[in-house]
């Protein structure tokens, strides 16, 4: 096994180097540079380019790893290890200047995620984890919540904007969720909402429709700070199936069992 604990500084330098770029790009971002990859999927140039110098960076750090990127750069190859990163979460925030959004960066080996670094750009926080280390936030330990129940819980979400779909499951879900717990918020950023739950400013998190890069990291930095991880049918295919449940590991099976409860397949 690889030296994870001298590769998380790393990729930690990395994120930082990524997020002072976004950051400083954000004070002069013109609108007009906005694409749409889809329905009310928007990127810039500041997503492509952040995305190269994390792939840049990240080659030097580990060149025997490949890459699975939202701006597709990189190479998939299927080796053992595989840096998954998402080089602007929370674009949508970032082109309307409302923060929150993060550098994401998940490593991969074989089928475990093994390290995460969540780089929250506007308030300075850089969550980090590395399997058997424990989750820490600007290198303070941090740990779930002790919530025991949806009653005493606030759950982060985040809103479909394309996957239409099945968006009468997810407002029976709210609807359930409204009348259960302290309340729901929405930030826009699915790896800042994974770290939040790991601080435990939140105590649970859902969502649907997730890419793998939107949860990579956030996925063991939760698991590090004390709490538990699920699809929605409370089993393990949570980075590639689309569907994601995070606690504090106290309200899992409650939050779980309401999401089973109405979610029709």
């Amino acid at each position: 096994m690889i030296d994870l604990l001298a590769i998380l500084e790393q990729t930690e330098k990395v994120s930082r180097e990524a997020g002072a770029f976004i950051r400083n790009e954000r004070l002069s971002f013109d609108l007009n540079k906005v694409e749409t990859k889809g329905l009310n999927d928007l990127v810039s140039y500041v997503d492509k380019e952040a995305e190269k110098l994390i792939v840049e960076k990240l080659s030097l750090i580990l060149p025997e790893a490949d890459f699975i990127t939202e701006e597709g750069t990189g190479e998939t190859s299927g080796k053992e290890y595989t840096w998954i990163i998402d080089p602007l979460d929370g674009t949508t925030n970032f082109i309307h200047g409302l923060p929150i959004f993060s550098v994401s960066i998940g490593l991969k080996y074989k089928k475990e995620i093994v390290l995460g670094v969540v780089y929250e750009i506007n308030f300075d926080e850089c969550f980090s984890a590395s399997k058997g280390n424990g989750a820490f936030c600007n290198g303070k330990q941090i740990s779930v919540s002790t919530a025991k129940t949806l009653g005493e819980s606030l759950i982060g979400t985040g809103f479909p904007y394309s996957a239409f779909g099945q968006i009468d499951n997810y407002l029976a879900v709210l609807r359930l969720l409204m009348e259960k717990c302290h309340g729901l918020r929405r930030m826009g950023s699915a790896a800042a909402d994974l770290c939040y739950v790991a601080c435990g400013r939140q105590d649970g998190f859902f969502e649907y429709d997730l890419k793998p890069y939107d949860v990579a990291a956030g996925i063991i930095i939760i698991q590090e700070a004390g709490g538990r991880v699920t699809d929605f049918e409370m089993g393990d295919d949570f980075l590639f199936g689309k569907k994601i449940v995070a606690t504090n590991g106290l309200i899992h099976d409650e939050l779980g069992q309401d999401i089973k409860k109405v979610w029709q397949k």
